[in-house]
């Protein structure tokens, strides 16, 4: 009996020390982690906030805009960002050296390969804009493959700069079932001023092949209001959950079988399959965070008041603003940082 009793005496002392552990635990808030013995960080909640991830891609010949790009977004905000930097395996070496031996080596970033591979039989060859057929112009089909850890994402093309904050852009609202957000082609009285001086199509009547009876039975009007994707914010469950990249590559290789669309019309080969997917089921990006067709043509302009307005410049087109000829080159080369390599060089008139 005496044993018995000192049996439940140590019992009944090991039930209240370990009630008396987890009431501290609780008072004191002890994260779980501490007791595996395992690291924890303990930042302050300034410290703790959000990566804001952007993906940026940095093409061989062209690695100025990526790093411009950069800059400019870089410049621009106090927000923590992550830059995933997207390139082929024979620039991954040259993107980097640029970044940890310039003004930008303190950005927080992180350089992913695509293998261009899984492009293969996707691609109808066309000789209209061959650069259209890069392999990283298709990235953005391809998100949630690239980037794992983020339920939201800004994609951007490298012929941008950004002039505000990049949170503004992060804060974009996405409806309910909505994969993405993008910036409408009929959204800025401005920008249909610059579509007609210069002739452009700002409706799928000029990113699809009418043609083609297969476009037609979309039922999607010719007329409708075209879209960019040159900046997006993606949400990237729903991107997974209604299997985006799949429509996608199945239009594609719709494209290389029955030739729907091609870089002869308005937007090539990357826009098109996008504007299929997401009809009628993508959210809008303020107008001002996406002023764009910069480099259609070396002599429209904008106004110098209403670029000082905008928040991102974006040169789709032929006339990029590291070539010549070009328009606004200065609003461009003021966020550009000279590679440290000498490679990459700036095409001016008096170059």
């Amino acid at each position: 009996m005496a044993l018995l009793r000192k049996i439940n005496q140590i019992l009944l002392f090991l039930l209240v020390l370990t009630v008396c552990v987890i009431l501290y635990n609780k008072v004191h808030k002890i994260p779980s982690t501490l007791l595996k013995n395992e690291p924890v960080d303990l930042e302050s909640p300034e410290e703790m906030e959000e990566d804001i991830p952007v993906v940026i891609c940095a093409a061989a010949g062209r690695m100025g805009a990526a790093i411009a790009a950069i800059s400019s977004i870089y410049s621009n905000s106090d927000s923590n960002i992550l830059f995933y930097i997207v390139g082929l395996k024979n620039s991954v070496p040259h993107i980097r050296k640029w970044i940890e031996n310039s003004k930008l080596r303190d950005i927080k970033f992180r350089i992913v390969e695509f293998n261009p591979m899984v492009l293969k039989g996707k691609i109808r060859p066309d000789a209209g804009r061959p650069e259209l057929l890069q392999p990283l112009n298709f990235v953005r089909f391809y998100l949630p493959l690239l980037i794992h850890e983020h339920e939201k994402v800004i994609y951007l093309d490298d012929d941008v700069i950004v002039q505000g904050d990049i949170q503004e852009l992060y804060d974009t609202k996405l409806a309910p079932g909505h994969a993405a957000a993008f910036s409408d082609d009929c959204d800025l009285p401005s920008i249909h001023e610059m579509v007609r001086s210069v002739g452009m199509q700002n409706t799928y009547m000029g990113f699809l092949d009418y043609r083609k009876q297969t476009i037609r039975d979309l039922g999607i009007s010719p007329s409708t209001c075209s879209f960019n994707p040159g900046v997006i914010v993606a949400n990237m469950t729903e991107w997974k959950h209604q299997r985006i990249t799949k429509q996608l590559e199945k239009w594609m290789q719709k494209n290389v079988e029955e030739n729907l669309y091609s870089s002869t019309l308005a937007g090539g080969v990357a826009t098109s399959p996008m504007l299929i997917v997401f009809h009628g089921k993508y959210s809008s990006i303020t107008p001002l965070w996406h002023i764009r067709h910069l480099g259609w043509s070396p002599d429209a302009r904008y106004s110098e008041q209403f670029l000082h307005e905008a928040k991102l410049l974006h040169w789709n087109g032929r006339y990029k603003p590291w070539d010549y000829p070009s328009i606004h080159t200065d609003l461009w080369e003021k966020w550009f940082v000279p590679d440290p390599s000498g490679i990459f060089k700036l095409t001016r008139p008096n170059s």
